[in-house]
């Protein structure tokens, strides 16, 4: 079984900005600015699993996740399990583990954005609405009571 590690050090922290700029195309910085800024924060903070010191799966958690709807905070995001990965059920042990890390922090409700239409409803999220993205498109937003 493979373990999640909170980032708490930053010594993984230029890898893991890498493994996620490579999936999602966001700055590597922008990764590395809130990577340092969750050592010292509950928000944002950011997820990994490691298969032999290999990066295979994370989240994150940030303020705001590129929408308009600013109230709708905190939101997961950058979900990721490489391809190989998939199916052993580590995207919803990640999103389980991250929503008893926030209520441990009394943060009550957690968001995301997706273009996913059941895999969150199966892991326990409702959908909320469609909500405006900071380019201007609709996206769908969901959210779990903690």
């Amino acid at each position: 079984m493979f373990k999640i590690i909170k980032l708490n050090n930053k010594n993984i922290i230029e890898e893991l900005a890498l493994f996620f700029h490579n999936k999602w195309g966001v700055p590597k910085e922008a990764y590395i600015d809130s990577m340092n800024e969750s050592l010292n924060n509950i928000v944002p903070a950011w997820y990994y699993i490691l298969d032999n010191n290999d990066i295979i799966a994370g989240a994150g958690v940030i303020e705001n996740d590129f929408h308009k709807r600013h109230d709708l905070t905190p939101n997961i995001c950058a979900l990721y399990v490489k391809e190989e990965y998939r199916g052993n059920g580590l995207a919803k042990r990640l999103l389980n583990y991250i929503s008893n890390d926030l209520k441990k922090n009394n943060i009550n409700n957690v968001y995301l954005i997706t273009t996913h239409t059941k895999f969150y409803e199966h892991c326990g999220f409702n959908f909320l609405d469609m909500i405006e993205e900071d380019d201007g498109n609709m996206i769908r937003c969901y959210h779990r009571k903690l």
